[in-house]
C-alpha cells in the first residue's frame, strides 16, 4: 500500500471478498496497513476522550441477548426514570473538566416517547453550550424525531447494527436488521452524523465480522463514528450465560485487533472507537488497537451499566504510550472531515 492509496478517498463499494482478504492478511501486515491509513487521515498519537452517561436505565422491552438493561434479562439492573436535565448537565460539566470532548447520553428505550423529547432537547442544547460534541442513543427514531434532534443541534446519533445481517436474528428478535438501517437513514437524512458499530465476541464467526464491517462500509455514507465493542458478558443475559458455559466463544485479542484494523482501512475518515470491553484488555492489546487505527475511547468507571477502565488507569496508560488526549478543536475538525 502506497501513501497515495492510504490517503485515497473513502469507498462505498467494498465487497465482502475484499474485506475477508484484509482479515486474512498476516497480522503485522494488516496492522501496518491500517496504521498507514490512520496516519494519512488522522493525527498520530491522539485519542479523543468521550464520556457515556446512562440517562435512563433498565426496563427496555427489547430482548438483545447481550444487554443487562433488557426487561427480559435476569441481571439485577433496576429500571429508572429519565434523569433530570440539571443532573445530566452537571455530569456533562464534570466530564468536560476531566478532558472529555464528546458527551454521549444513552436511554434504555425501544424508541423515545414524544413526552420525553423536550427534556432530550434541553440536554443537547445544554451540553453544546459547554463546547462538547453531543451524542444520543435512544433506540429507534422516526423522521420527525430525527428532525427534532437535528434542530436541537445534536452532533451524533448512535444506533449500532450490532453484528452481521446473517447473525442478527441469533442476537435480537424484537426488532429487525432493517429497522436498524431505517433509523440510520432517518438520522442521516436529518443531517445528524451517524455513529454506528457493533459488538464482537458474541459467538459469531469471522464471516459475521466481515458482514458487519461490510454493512457499515457500504452505507450511503460511512458512519462518522464506528464503535467496536468487545462483549462484556453479564450473568443473567442469554449471551452472558452462554459464554459462561462455552468460554472459547469469546473473541481473542488478536482477532479483536484485526477487526479494528479492517474497520480503519475500509472506513478511513471515521473515528474508530475502542468502546466496551477495555477493562479486561491488557495495555498491550489496547496499544495495538491504537496502532491499528482506534482513535477514541470512553473514559470513566462505567459504560451505561458495564464496568470501564477508569480515568486514572487511562491517564497512566496514555503517559506510558506517549498518547495525548485529542483537543476539542481537532475533534471538531475530524467531524468536518467525516461529513465533507
Amino acid at each position: 500500500m502506497t501513501v497515495t492509496e492510504a490517503s485515497a478517498p473513502p469507498r462505498n463499494d467494498w465487497t465482502r471478498e475484499e474485506i475477508a482478504a484484509l482479515f486474512d492478511l498476516p497480522f503485522t501486515e494488516l496492522v501496518f496497513r491500517a496504521a498507514e491509513v490512520h496516519r494519512a487521515n488522522h493525527p498520530a498519537n491522539e485519542v479523543q476522550m468521550s464520556t457515556l452517561l446512562s440517562i435512563k436505565t433498565g426496563g427496555c422491552p427489547e430482548d438483545c441477548g447481550y444487554c443487562s438493561q433488557s426487561a427480559s434479562a435476569d441481571s439485577g439492573v433496576k429500571a429508572t426514570k429519565l434523569m433530570d436535565v440539571r443532573a445530566v448537565l452537571q455530569a456533562a460539566a464534570q466530564a468536560a473538566d476531566q478532558g472529555s470532548t464528546r458527551f454521549c447520553m444513552g436511554a434504555a428505550w425501544r424508541n423515545p416517547k414524544e413526552r420525553d423529547m423536550p427534556a432530550i432537547v434541553e440536554m443537547i442544547k445544554g451540553v453544546r453550550e459547554m463546547g462538547m460534541e453531543t451524542c444520543m442513543t435512544l433506540g429507534m427514531l422516526t423522521k420527525d424525531q430525527s428532525d427534532t434532534l437535528a434542530e436541537a443541534g445534536l452532533d451524533y446519533y448512535n444506533h449500532n447494527i450490532d453484528t452481521s445481517p446473517e447473525n442478527y436474528d441469533n442476537i435480537i428478535s424484537t426488532r429487525s436488521f432493517e429497522d436498524r438501517l431505517n433509523t440510520l437513514d432517518n438520522v442521516r437524512t436529518a443531517g445528524i452524523n451517524v455513529c454506528s458499530g457493533g459488538i464482537v465476541g458474541m459467538g459469531e464467526t469471522r464471516a459475521d465480522r466481515v458482514g458487519f464491517i461490510h454493512t457499515l462500509a457500504t452505507l450511503p455514507e460511512h458512519p462518522g463514528s464506528v464503535p467496536v465493542n468487545a462483549l462484556v458478558p453479564v450473568k443473567g443475559t442469554p449471551l452472558g450465560d452462554m459464554l459462561a458455559d462455552t468460554p472459547l466463544a469469546k473473541i481473542d485479542d488478536i482477532e479483536f485487533v484485526r477487526t479494528i484494523a479492517v474497520a480503519r482501512i475500509v472506513m478511513p475518515a471515521s473515528m474508530v472507537r475502542l468502546s466496551a470491553g477495555r477493562e479486561s484488555m491488557s495495555e498491550g492489546t489496547q496499544a495495538m488497537c491504537f496502532l491499528a487505527g482506534a482513535n477514541s475511547i470512553f473514559t470513566g468507571d462505567k459504560l451505561l451499566t458495564a464496568p470501564n477502565a477508569g480515568d486514572d488507569s487511562d491517564a497512566a496508560m496514555f503517559e506510558r504510550l506517549g498518547i495525548k488526549a485529542m483537543p476539542a478543536a481537532e475533534a471538531k475538525a475530524c467531524a468536518v472531515r467525516e461529513t465533507a
